[in-house]
């Protein structure tokens, strides 16, 4: 989960185990969509369980980690809760959504700045 979490950008190499690590898998873990308020209990639960400290678990927090995953279009918000994208399988959801869109995105505008270096 880190190192897919590093390579899409949610950490940067360095960072000791963020919280958006265990909003990710706590949404991806579970079987129903899940309220904010479930995803923040179930984090707590686990940093407890794998004896992590208590840092970033802020409602807040947990809110704006959740809005990052939907930006990247692995999480999508159903009546007020939380769940992956159209259930689909992860590697679904990196073909159609972040390689096609997001990936082009960020290639085309980096191609655009390099042409505009040349100029």
């Amino acid at each position: 989960m880190r190192k897919v979490c590093l390579s899409i950008g949610l950490l940067q190499p360095g960072d000791s185990r963020d919280v958006i690590v265990d909003v990710f898998n706590v949404i991806l873990k579970s079987k129903s969509p899940l309220t904010s308020q479930d995803i923040e209990k179930k984090v707590i639960e686990e940093r407890k369980k794998h004896k992590l400290p208590m840092v970033g678990i802020a409602s807040s927090n947990i809110r704006r980690q959740i809005k990052r995953l939907k930006d990247l279009f692995l999480v999508e918000k159903v009546a007020n809760k939380y769940r992956i994208s159209e259930d689909a399988d992860l590697v679904d959801i990196f073909d159609e959504k972040i390689a096609k869109f997001y990936l082009d995105s960020i290639t085309t505008r980096v191609r655009e700045y390099f042409e505009a270096l040349q100029k």
